[in-house]
């Protein structure tokens, strides 16, 4: 249950609304925007806070400028595209900070935003500094956080403002966020079935400590599998396996079976002889591994397998690709599992990254029921951890 507040609850006629929004979305050399999903995402709560008659300050990061201005990592095309989706002009601040920062913010009319520049160009934001974080309280009288993807992070822009302008109240797109993962974690339609992958083993370590407690079927894949395989005592050719963490992964599956959770590996791979796009690769078993090859997707009986636990599944959290989805040859296992979750009637949460990444890819990213905007916001949620820049938000 979302406890705190949200921008419907206080009242924002005439007020200065500083909304941090997470506007850190991939530009090509030309500098243009190549994909709006995090802008289009925080499209409700701009509009709410415009039609009540607020005056918008816009605040995010972009890259990771070190501190210090670069112009590639400006937010004037994220500026530029809002103003294309609104309809309207976005005025865009030479700086987030300083005189004419702030008279441009006092000048705003009912209804007109500012697009504050990156405030990662100040070394005061990921330091969470406090006079930073008093310059840019002073550019407004309302605080909405609606950046899930940086929540995690106890910055300026989420954590220390928020201190200063109270209430300081959630936006549409956090509010969603929460009530999804929120749900899934307290009270999920069963089964309960979390699919993780990915690359490491030690990425992912808290989050299935963590679902152990609260899931029925834990998906192993990705090349975060041949650690736990290993620790089985399988020979696995080259595939990338964290030795430090063999004896953990024995212990977890050890766990996994105290709790009577079932914890469900590939059987098959397809198996490559170098990590390329072009590789030659085949089918093999965790039983004929070929010596020197290394594992860089799911094969067809794990797909088969792990596609009719997700058919009868009654929430699924995904958190991480089958395989190397980036090169097609690799993509099938992944691709499969966004399939079989787009059949499937199960609520399907995906937790941004690399699972949203390829949910898109696959084409099927209209199907599921929610896709995170924050892979490090979901996975710290999904390991239990609080989130600094929720907890600072006024509660109900």
């Amino acid at each position: 249950m979302f406890r705190k507040m949200t921008v419907k609850d206080v009242d924002l006629k005439g007020k200065r609304v500083f909304c941090r929004v997470d506007f850190n979305v991939p530009l090509d050399k030309q500098g243009a925007i190549t994909d709006d999903t995090r802008i289009v995402a925080a499209l409700p709560t701009i509009r709410y806070i415009l039609e009540q008659g607020g005056r918008l300050v816009l605040a995010s990061h972009l890259g990771r400028p070190k501190g210090a201005p670069q112009a590639e990592f400006s937010l004037a095309p994220a500026a530029r595209r809002l103003g294309e989706l609104l309809g309207r002009p976005v005025i865009m601040a030479p700086d987030c900070v300083g005189a004419e920062v702030r008279a441009l913010a006092d000048g705003l009319q009912d209804g007109q935003v500012l697009m504050l520049e990156n405030v990662r160009f100040h070394p005061g934001e990921t330091k969470n500094d406090a006079e930073f974080s008093r310059q840019l309280a002073a550019l407004a009288d309302v605080y909405v956080n609606d950046a899930f993807g940086t929540a995690h992070r106890a910055h300026a822009s989420t954590e220390g403002v928020a201190r200063l302008l109270q209430p300081a109240v959630a936006g549409f797109l956090i509010e969603k966020e929460l009530q999804y993962l929120g749900q899934a974690l307290t009270d999920p339609a069963r089964p309960f079935v979390a699919v993780l992958g990915g690359a490491k083993v030690s990425d992912k370590l808290p989050a299935i400590e963590n679902l152990l407690g609260k899931v029925d079927t834990l998906l192993i894949g990705g090349g975060m599998a041949y650690t736990f395989l290993k620790a089985k005592g399988y020979s696995l050719g080259n595939s990338l396996v964290e030795e430090e963490q063999i004896d953990l992964a024995g212990r977890l599956m050890q766990e996994a079976a105290r709790r009577g959770v079932e914890l469900l590996l590939p059987e098959d791979h397809v198996a490559a002889a170098a990590f390329q796009a072009d590789a030659e690769h085949r089918i093999c078993t965790n039983a004929d591994f070929p010596a020197g090859w290394m594992g860089l997707d799911i094969g067809p009986e794990t797909v088969a397998r792990y596609s009719r636990v997700l058919a009868g599944a009654g929430t699924v959290v995904w958190n991480g690709p089958m395989g190397v989805f980036e090169f097609d040859a690799f993509a099938v296992g992944t691709f499969a599992v966004a399939r079989a979750l787009a059949e499937s009637k199960a609520v399907s949460i995906i937790g941004g990254g690399d699972s949203a990444a390829a949910a898109k890819k696959s084409g099927l990213a209209e199907r599921m029921t929610h896709i995170s905007t924050g892979g490090g916001a979901s996975l710290e949620f999904l390991e239990g951890k609080e989130l600094p820049g929720i907890t600072i938000l006024t509660d109900k």
